[in-house]
């Protein structure tokens, strides 16, 4: 039966609903009444030749379509649920060269050698050094700030540990940093207009961070670092990265690994700061709980998707070989099924088996444990030395298909 709540065109990757809100409501409803439902889409709206896609909404359902990649593909569309209208047959396809539009068993050989870099020893060596990277990040953004003690929290703070994690991680010198952002940014941001990124660029940036990438995988063959872009190229034989397979794990870095935890550090701020009872309490006790609550309630990212690769069923809905499956988060980590008050930020929540880092299957999040350890010492750091910080402006919101983003935090010390 038809679901109420979505009018006739109704479109949960239509990048001016993101723009404005999440469509929790919306969510709410199709978990209740249509958890696995049929969306029409116009042909090529999305860059695909079909009808549309299903909307997978229930925490179950995500899990399932997650860890089956034998009946859900990610290769065959990719798991971006919505390109640029523009976009062109041949420039999606070559998305696959990313692991994360992979399926096993090529992207089980690729993940076995990339994890190398992110083993909890890998992580932890990182640690002192991101600690004071995040106090110096937020020492800057209070220098930064206008005579009333005014900044931008996503350009003075969200956007730097992030960028600066990943030149830690990979050897980047921490001078081109800004070239990184710049790339990812313009990768990203292909729905806003405020960008005016078009496809042909964003195509383009990402050939950029390729070309920076396979250039910073040749010094390291001729001149092995202790460093991961070592580890993971020098000895391609022995089943390390070839130099192109580096290029495009980088772009995987660069987006996957920039966008999600900033936007996550932005959506926790506002959380915070319009959560005042939460935020005394982080300033207080620094619940070990904090980061994994930030990212349920933020959900960077708010969809992906798969294709079918079989007639099969889900949710009383019959799929069928070839249909686009959209997987959302967002409306699993607020199923009321698993969490309790699920519109309640709490970040003592325990357990928490929200899916913000993917739901489980070989494309769980490789980085979770240094998202983690960002968000925890950024929070550190702003607690610590802007702990009367507050809010001065609503955020204005990246128009995306699929990314829950913050372009702008206006904050205030004064």
């Amino acid at each position: 039966m038809p679901c109420p709540a979505l009018p006739d065109g109704f479109d949960l990757t239509d990048p001016d609903l993101l723009h404005t809100r999440v469509p929790l409501p919306e969510f709410a409803t199709l978990r209740q009444t249509d958890p696995v439902r049929w969306i029409d889409q116009p042909p090529r709206v999305s860059g695909f030749d079909d009808a549309g896609y299903w909307a997978v909404t229930r925490h179950e359902d995500v899990k399932y379509v997650s860890t089956r990649p034998e009946l859900f593909s990610s290769y065959l569309n990719t798991a971006i649920i919505r390109f640029n209208e523009s976009i062109s047959r041949d420039a999606i396809d070559a998305q696959r060269l990313i692991m994360l539009n992979m399926d096993p068993p090529e992207h089980t050989r690729v993940r076995q050698i990339v994890q190398r870099g992110f083993t909890p020893r890998a992580i932890r060596s990182l640690e002192d050094a991101l600690r004071a990277r995040a106090r110096s990040v937020v020492a800057a953004a209070l220098g930064n700030a206008g005579p009333d003690g005014s900044f931008d929290f996503v350009t003075n703070v969200a956007v730097e540990l992030p960028l600066q994690a990943i030149a830690e991680l990979i050897g980047v010198p921490q001078g081109d940093r800004s070239k990184l952002f710049d790339w990812s940014n313009k990768m990203a941001a292909y729905d806003d207009p405020e960008y005016a990124v078009t496809a042909e660029a964003g195509e383009e940036a990402a050939m950029e961070i390729v070309s920076y990438a396979m250039t910073l995988a040749t010094a390291r063959k001729e001149c092995p670092a202790d460093d991961i872009v070592s580890r993971l190229v020098a000895a391609e034989d022995e089943g390390n990265l070839s130099s192109d397979e580096f290029g495009f794990f980088v772009i995987l870095l660069a987006v996957a690994g920039n966008e999600t935890t900033r936007n996550a550090i932005t959506h926790g701020m506002h959380a915070f700061l319009t959560h005042p009872d939460q935020w005394e309490l982080f300033k207080r006790e620094r619940p070990a709980t904090t980061a994994e609550e930030i990212v349920r309630w933020a959900t960077p990212v708010v969809s992906f998707q798969r294709t079918a690769t079989q007639d099969t069923e889900l949710g009383g809905a019959k799929i069928k070989a070839g249909d686009r499956v959209g997987v959302f988060y967002s409306s699993a980590n607020h199923d009321p099924e698993v969490f309790e008050d699920p519109g309640t930020f709490d970040i003592t929540r325990d357990p928490n088996p929200h899916l913000g880092f993917g739901g489980g299957g070989p494309h769980f999040c490789l980085g979770k444990s240094l998202a983690v350890l960002e968000i925890d010492l950024i929070f550190d750091a702003v607690a610590d030395t802007l702990p009367d910080l507050r809010l001065t402006g609503d955020p204005r919101r990246l128009r995306s298909a699929w990314l829950n983003g913050v372009k702008e935090l206006r904050v205030s010390t004064g």
